[in-house]
């Protein structure tokens, strides 16, 4: 518990107000004796790519702060340590052994459930407090004299903020000396602050560019959740992990309404943004508390600077401190802005990943446009039960979460580990066989939602219809998310914020256009028009399974 202490947010600000005499890492002692490697596993370090000649083999040495020299490695010696001498001067101080508590890959399994825990309900917080509005919207109609349309754009606002969000705090993330907790923090603070004016503003121009503004400092968790996880999971775990963040992710828009509708009925419009300042407040303080750093270059670059400060040797430095320094700001920005575009451009399995996922995100939030129409005005539920009428979201998500996990347990993962075991390669590709029978799910589902929606058939029948077809929205979106990292790994973390301002622009417009759209078709003629359009990207799953290495052997930008 000391150390979670001592590399969250509350940790470093006391060691950086105490000049490291509170919260105090090991390298802050003088006494401090650097450990030996008991492995040569790490020894080797590949520096031809940061100074050394590459055609000249880097000279190897251990590294004890308690002494002023170098012990070369061929002198007698038991001891191999975490710092490696490269032909250019420059030592890199890397991890002490392979044990070493500080990786985040070492860490015991209840700081990885409790860090794992945290980004999960940061993320659910953030999600819910997209749609925690749309429990308000009638009122707002009311108050402000807006047409439904008009007041839609507080829940369209706030969706195109968490999409533009990340496309600045996903390349931040990546700059080791600022890492993961910075961003979350900060923004996050500034996201509960801003649920205060929200909850008194008495216009609605203020509404809107707050909403639009909670949105975007809400965002990182969006962003770079996932990455956060891959920091201290292996791949084995990943497909696990990943799947119940996921599935808390997508939840999370379908409970707003839920917890949104009672508070809205019972008393008034504001309790809806009052509801989001008490549940975010609460998890803000735990992060602050209680969330560490996950980043690996984050964490040695730290290490080098603290071993810097005790030996007095400028030339440890840290792998991610001798990129950084390498890095410009306009490379960034055209990585994080630019490449991402280019590449869903010139290959066109990505603009089919990026197009599929962003339609089915648009019709995820297109629910809360027609469930009013259907369950309201055809069924005659009230504001609290609309809300539980979500709960069929619920349902969905909970067979799709058991039934992906159990895919991997029993199928994916020892397949996979048999083709490694022959030597055989495991082609991206394979990450999508799931989606090939879920991806039918989609349009079956939003078809009985169509058709059924009728005073003459019990409601049941409509709600299974959306728990079908949520069910293949979170198998899809999951295939989707595991195959991009291994077609572009260079540029996953930038693909992923573009692939998330795509969902969040579809999804935005999708807010505003849907009601319109059902009113003037119907609601069976306006979601029959969206389950058609999931019908044609079914074929596109198989054409990406099938012919996608082929379209990525003409990439410059992919590994084969």
């Amino acid at each position: 518990m000391r150390d979670i202490f001592r590399d969250a947010a509350v940790g470093q600000v006391l060691r950086f107000v105490t000049r490291g005499s509170v919260a105090a890492y090991p390298e802050d002692t003088k006494d401090f004796i650097l450990p030996a490697l008991h492995t040569q596993s790490n020894l080797f370090v590949d520096i031809s790519g940061y100074g050394a000649d590459p055609g000249q083999e880097a000279s190897h040495r251990t590294f004890n702060p308690r002494h002023s020299k170098d012990v070369s490695e061929d002198q007698e010696s038991d001891e191999t340590t975490c710092a490696h001498r490269s032909s250019d001067g420059i030592t890199l101080v890397t991890w002490y052994t392979d044990t070493d508590p500080a990786n985040p890959h070492n860490w015991s399994s209840a700081k990885k459930i409790w860090t794992s825990f945290l980004i999960l309900i940061y993320t659910l917080s953030v999600y819910i407090g997209s749609s925690l509005y749309t429990a308000s919207e009638p009122a707002i109609v009311s108050l402000y004299g807006v047409s439904e349309v008009v007041a839609a754009l507080g829940l369209s606002l706030y969706v195109i903020g968490y999409g533009v969000g990340p496309m600045l705090f996903s390349p931040l993330s990546e700059v080791p000396a600022i890492g993961r907790n910075p961003p979350y923090v900060i923004t996050y603070a500034l996201f509960v602050v801003l649920c205060v004016p929200t909850s008194l503003v008495d216009n609605f121009a203020g509404l809107l560019v707050l909403r639009f503004l909670l949105g975007f400092f809400g965002s990182p968790c969006l962003a770079t959740g996932g990455a956060s996880y891959g920091d201290f999971y292996g791949g084995r775990e990943m497909p696990y992990v990943i799947a119940l963040w996921g599935g808390g992710a997508t939840l999370a828009p379908a409970l707003g309404p839920l917890v949104g509708g009672f508070a809205v009925q019972y008393k008034n419009w504001r309790w809806s943004s009052w509801e989001l300042l008490w549940f975010t407040g609460p998890v803000f303080i735990l992060m602050f508390l209680a969330l560490p750093e996950t980043s690996s270059d984050k964490i040695l670059l730290q290490r080098a600077r603290r071993l810097r400060t005790l030996t007095g040797r400028a030339d440890l430095r840290s792998t991610s401190e001798i990129h950084q320094e390498k890095m410009a700001t306009r490379e960034i920005l055209t990585q994080a802005l630019i490449k991402p575009w280019e590449i869903n451009i010139k290959d066109p399995a990505m603009l089919f990943t990026t197009f599929y996922t962003a339609l089915i995100y648009a019709i995820y939030y297109s629910f809360f446009e027609s469930f009013p129409l259907v369950y309201q005005d055809i069924y005659g539920f009230d504001l609290s039960q609309l809300g539980l009428a979500f709960l069929a979201v619920l349902a969905g998500l909970f067979v799709a979460v058991a039934a992906y996990c159990a895919y991997f347990y029993w199928i994916s993962d020892p397949t996979f580990a048999k083709a490694e075991a022959e030597g055989h390669e495991i082609p991206p590709e394979a990450r999508l066989r799931p989606g090939l029978i879920a991806t039918f799910f989609i349009p079956a589902g939003l078809f009985i939602y169509a058709w059924t929606s009728r005073p003459s058939l019990h409601f049941i029948i409509s709600l299974v219809g959306i728990a079908i077809s949520m069910f293949g929205v979170f198998i899809i979106t999951q295939c989707m998310f595991i195959y991009l990292p291994f077609t572009y790994p260079r540029y996953a973390g930038s693909l992923f914020a573009a692939n998330g301002f795509a969902r969040s622009v579809f999804a935005a417009a999708a807010i505003l256009y849907s009601r319109p759209m059902f009113l003037g078709m119907g609601v069976a003629g306006g979601v029959s028009l969206l389950g058609g359009l999931c019908a044609g990207c079914c074929a596109g799953i198989y054409v990406i399974y099938s012919f996608g290495k082929t379209l990525r052997l003409r990439s410059r930008f992919a590994v084969a």
